[in-house]
C-alpha cells in the first residue's frame, strides 16, 4: 500500500457512507495486493512505452507490448479492432456484470525528454509522453489483471474487458471503436488520467470539433500578370480575420485555435491552394455545433471575398464528458480508503526543480485526496474521446498525481516525471483505486443499478452522434 492503514483507515471506514460499499472487503485487499505484486512488471511496461514514444495510430510496438502482456496473463485478445491495427480488446470471464476499463498509449510529437529536471531531449525531434499515456495504459491493464485473477479464483463473477485505445491525441481512436459498437454491451466503464492532483472527477471536459478549410484559387505570376490570379492565401487571410473578429461575440467558455498548414511555396507565384486547420471548443456539443455553423458561413464569405472556392471538412471532434455522481462517490470512497499518495523528499525536490525551471511556484507534488466536487462548474479546458464513451456507457473517471503542480502539460515536465518514480507511484496508485472500485461493482449489483439509473436519466432523449466522417480511420501508410 502507499501508506499504512491503521487508525486513519478505520476512521475513514466509519465516516464514508456509501450504500453497498464494503471498504474492508478482503477481496478488495487481495486486488490491491495483486497490483503490488505486479508493481515491477507494470513499471517495466510503462517505461518501455515511455521510451518507444509512438504517436497516434503509429503505436505498433506499444500496443503489442500491452496486448502481449495481457495475452500472456490469460486474457483473450482481439487485435486490429475498428480497422485500427493498434487498437485491441483483452477479455476475461463470462456473464454479467461486464465492466470495461480504458487504456491509452499514444505520445505527442516533438517533445522528447530525458527523465531529469532540465529540458533536454532524449532523442532530438522525437515524440514524448507529455500527457502520461505510457502510465495510463499500464495502470488500467494492471487493474484489469487484478480483477481477472479474482474472477479466475472464483472470488468475483462476471466479465472484465481492457480496451487498448489509440490516437487520443489525434483523431480519437475511441470514436471509431464506438462506431463499431465495441462498448455497447458494457454495464460500466472506468478510466483515469495522469494529473497534478488526486480526485474522483465530476468536472466535465470541453466539447470540440476538428476541421480544415481548403481554399482553391487560380495561379498566376505574381509580377507579370497577378490580375489573372486568385490567391487561395487571400481566402485563408480573410477567414482568419473574420474568425478573430468573432472572438468578441462568443461565450467566455469558447476556445478557437488554428494553424495554417499550406500557404503556397514561393512568393512570386499567386498560390492556387491554401489550407487552415482549426479547432473550436465550448462546454457543450450543442455550443460547438452553433460555432461550426457560424464558421461555415465565414468560410463561404472568405471564398466570395477572395474570388476563390472553399471546402470545410470536419475531421473529428469530441463531446463533453458526462459525469456520473454515483460513480464518482464510489471512486472517492476508494481514494479515501487508500489514503494520500506519499512522495519522498527526493521526489518532491525533483518536482520543485521542474517548477523552478518552468517559472512556477516551487510547491512540489500534491499527494492528498481532493474533496469531491458536487458542483464543479464549467470545465477548465481540454477535450478527450473518453467523453464520447461516457454518452454510450456510464463512465467513472479518476485523476491521479504524476507531475508537479503548475508545470506545463503536453510538454517536457510531464515526459520527465512520467519516466521515473513520480509517475510510477501515481500509476500504481491509480491501478489500485480502479481495481478496488471494480471489486465493489462486481460484489454489489445495486451499485451498478444506481450508476446506470443516473446514466439513463442523464441521457434521456439524447442521441449520441459522432463528429468523425464516414469511412475508415486515417491509418497512416508508410
Amino acid at each position: 500500500m502507499e501508506n499504512g492503514f491503521g487508525a486513519l483507515r478505520m476512521l475513514l471506514i466509519a465516516v464514508v457512507t456509501l450504500p453497498g460499499v464494503c471498504l474492508g472487503s478482503s477481496v478488495k485487499e487481495e486486488a490491491v495486493a495483486s497490483i503490488e505484486a505486479s508493481r515491477s512488471e507494470l513499471i517495466e511496461l510503462a517505461d518501455e512505452v515511455w521510451a518507444l514514444a509512438e504517436t497516434a495510430l503509429r503505436e505498433t510496438a506499444s500496443a503489442a507490448l500491452l496486448a502481449d502482456y495481457a495475452e500472456d496473463k490469460g486474457f483473450t485478445v482481439e487485435r486490429g479492432v475498428a480497422d485500427m491495427p493498434t487498437a485491441f480488446i483483452a477479455t476475461y470471464g463470462s456473464g454479467s456484470p461486464v465492466i470495461g476499463i480504458l487504456g491509452e498509449y499514444d505520445a505527442l510529437p516533438g517533445i522528447s525528454q530525458k527523465a531529469q529536471t532540465s529540458k533536454e531531449a532524449l532523442v532530438p525531434g522525437a515524440a514524448g509522453h507529455g500527457c502520461g499515456h505510457n502510465l495510463f495504459g499500464a495502470a488500467s491493464l494492471g487493474a484489469a489483471l487484478a480483477v481477472k485473477e479474482l474472477i479466475a479464483r472464483g472470488d468475483l463473477q462476471g466479465t472484465v474487458r481492457f480496451f487498448g485505445t489509440p490516437a487520443e491525441e489525434s483523431v480519437g481512436g475511441k470514436l471509431y471503436m464506438l462506431r463499431s459498437g465495441v462498448f455497447d454491451d458494457l454495464d460500466v466503464a472506468l478510466a483515469w488520467h495522469p494529473s497534478t492532483e488526486i480526485r474522483a472527477d465530476t468536472e466535465s471536459s470541453q466539447a470540440m470539433v476538428d476541421f480544415v478549410v481548403e481554399f482553391e484559387g487560380r495561379a498566376a505570376h505574381a509580377a507579370y500578370d497577378p490580375w489573372n490570379g486568385r490567391s487561395a492565401v487571400d481566402g485563408v487571410e480573410v477567414f482568419t480575420f473574420a474568425l478573430n473578429l468573432m472572438r468578441e461575440h462568443v461565450r467566455p467558455t469558447v476556445r478557437m485555435h488554428y494553424v495554417v498548414t499550406d500557404a503556397g511555396n514561393v512568393p512570386n507565384v499567386v498560390p492556387d491552394r491554401a489550407e487552415i486547420w482549426a479547432w473550436l471548443r465550448d462546454s457543450t456539443h450543442g455550443g460547438v455545433d452553433e460555432l461550426l455553423e457560424r464558421v461555415r458561413g465565414i468560410a463561404e464569405g472568405a471564398a466570395l471575398a477572395s474570388g476563390t472556392k472553399s471546402e470545410l471538412r470536419v475531421q473529428s471532434g469530441d463531446w463533453e464528458m458526462l459525469s456520473n455522481m454515483a460513480g464518482a462517490k464510489l471512486l472517492h470512497a476508494n481514494l479515501s480508503w487508500l489514503g494520500p499518495l506519499e512522495f519522498s523528499e527526493e521526489e518532491q525536490e525533483f518536482a520543485r526543480q521542474i517548477q523552478r525551471a518552468t517559472d512556477v511556484e516551487p510547491v512540489g507534488l500534491k499527494g492528498e485526496v481532493e474533496e469531491l466536487l458536487l458542483d464543479p462548474g464549467e470545465p477548465e479546458g481540454g477535450s478527450t474521446d473518453v467523453a464520447d464513451v461516457s454518452w454510450v456507457v456510464p463512465t467513472l473517471h479518476l485523476s491521479v498525481t504524476t507531475s508537479p503542480e503548475g508545470a506545463p502539460w503536453h510538454a517536457w515536465p510531464v515526459v520527465a516525471t512520467g519516466g521515473m518514480s513520480i509517475g510510477h507511484k501515481g500509476m500504481i496508485y491509480a491501478a489500485k483505486t480502479l481495481a478496488a472500485t471494480m471489486v465493489d461493482l462486481y460484489e454489489n449489483p445495486a451499485l451498478v443499478t444506481e450508476i446506470r439509473a443516473e446514466f439513463d436519466q442523464s441521457t434521456q432523449g439524447v442521441e449520441y452522434r459522432t463528429y468523425i466522417p464516414e469511412g475508415p480511420p486515417p491509418v497512416p501508410v508508410d
